[in-house]
């Protein structure tokens, strides 16, 4: 069984792939296809979790190859948070200048990060609302309640491992 994190980005994912590893009968990544084409960048071990934000610009693909064979994560933060976090960020070739010139296009200049980022986090949250809404197996894992949730994804996946030590892992900001 797979286990996708779908997620905005700087919302969590990290801490919680730090979280998995903890997990002894799963393996888990982060990113960790993000340097691959077409078939190969979602060939995914069998039971493995991945956190990537940019499946979310694969979610049609994931839905073909995975269908409700999966376990679907949405990993959410405040929006303003997030967006904040991004705002704070940027460089050439990250999402939101990304998603400013490449998606958006035609936004005036004038328009700030802030608002750019906000609308990123709505876009992408949709679309994963949108991808989840007829998967049996899925669950909303909002960082702000980390630790509860976490013990519920726990559950759900039947893992098997060291719980307290995977809960201690949100007790750490990473990626900050």
């Amino acid at each position: 069984m797979n286990i996708f994190i779908l997620n905005t980005g700087r919302c969590g994912s990290t801490t919680f792939i730090k979280a998995c590893k903890h997990i002894t009968n799963f393996s888990s990544a982060h990113e960790s296809r993000c340097d691959l084409l077409g078939g190969e960048r979602l060939a995914y071990p069998d039971n493995h979790i991945e956190a990537d934000n940019r499946l979310s610009w694969f979610l049609g693909k994931l839905d073909k190859h995975y269908g409700d064979d999966a376990v679907y994560i949405h990993l959410k933060r405040n929006n303003s948070y997030t967006a904040a976090s991004y705002a704070k960020r940027l460089f050439p070739g990250g999402i939101i200048p990304a998603y400013r010139k490449g998606i958006l296009q035609q936004l005036p200049d004038d328009v700030s990060d802030l608002s750019v980022s906000l609308d990123y986090c709505d876009t992408v949250n949709s679309n994963i609302e949108l991808f989840m809404k007829d998967k049996t197996r899925k669950m909303d894992f909002k960082l702000e309640n980390a630790k509860e949730n976490f013990q519920k994804f726990w559950d759900l996946i039947g893992a098997e491992g060291e719980l307290e030590a995977a809960l201690a892992e949100f007790n750490i900001i990473y990626n900050a």
